[in-house]
């Protein structure tokens, strides 16, 4: 049979009793080890879609073998040949997946999604620009564009320069950043790597950021395991 596997960890790394993976009946979570290193693996399942119920059986895994050091994630649906492959994987790489194990240490992933009060926005881009707030209540078109258009470029420019603001405000905090493609609404999605010690310090900052700018929404996921900062395995 193949092999499901969750991550890597230390090779000392001490399982849950008991720690079910994905699967319906759930499979029985095992490490196998290879060049001082431990793989979270289990049994693969095949034949079938996989399900809600796998994605966050994988997630559990990953965040309860974390939670006595670091673990090096893999995403949903990794799957090898059989334990022997998984082993010999370990041994080949070793040096690499060690360095990126000390690399997340004691850190979390934190994301962020921001995007702006549709209201509050209009008003602080007419505030920054007296012309711009003359021109679009008397409704007069100059030579550039309507006041509409002149007023969503005006958005648009906000937009991106919110977006720096938000990254440059909270990179100081964390670790490591990653910048993802904004999704549908959003003007920035940003994954920060955080370390546990700083953390009450980064989402003070995140509270502090809206506060100072109230035509920012922000949304913070975590902590998350750090899928983010992990190159794939």
């Amino acid at each position: 049979m193949s092999t499901y596997v969750y991550g890597i960890a230390p090779a000392d790394r001490k399982l849950p009793d008991g720690i079910e993976g994905i699967g319906d009946p759930p499979r029985p979570v095992r490490a196998v080890r290879g060049g001082g290193l431990v793989a979270l693996c289990s049994d693969a399942t095949t034949g079938k879609r996989a399900e809600r119920r796998d994605l966050l059986a994988h997630q559990h895994v990953v965040i309860e073998a974390g939670r006595e050091g670091p673990v090096l994630p893999l995403r949903f649906g990794r799957i090898s040949p059989d334990d022997a492959t998984v082993a010999a994987i370990l041994e080949e790489h070793h040096d690499v997946y060690a360095e990126r194990l000390r690399a997340l240490d004691g850190k979390d992933e934190f994301n962020l999604k921001v995007h702006h009060d549709e209201e509050a926005v209009l008003h602080a881009v007419l505030a920054d620009d007296p012309d711009l707030m003359t021109r679009h209540a008397a409704g007069r078109t100059p030579g550039d564009g309507t006041p509409e258009e002149l007023l969503a470029r005006a958005v648009a420019d906000r937009e991106r320069t919110d977006a720096d603001l938000v990254e440059r405000t909270l990179a100081p905090y964390a670790a490591a950043t990653v910048r993802r493609p904004e999704g549908a609404g959003s003007l920035a999605d940003l994954s920060f790597l955080v370390e546990r010690e700083r953390r009450d310090e980064f989402l003070e900052a995140v509270r502090a950021l809206h506060q100072e700018h109230e035509h920012l929404r922000e949304q913070v996921m975590g902590p998350l395991p750090p899928y983010s900062f992990v190159e794939e395995a």
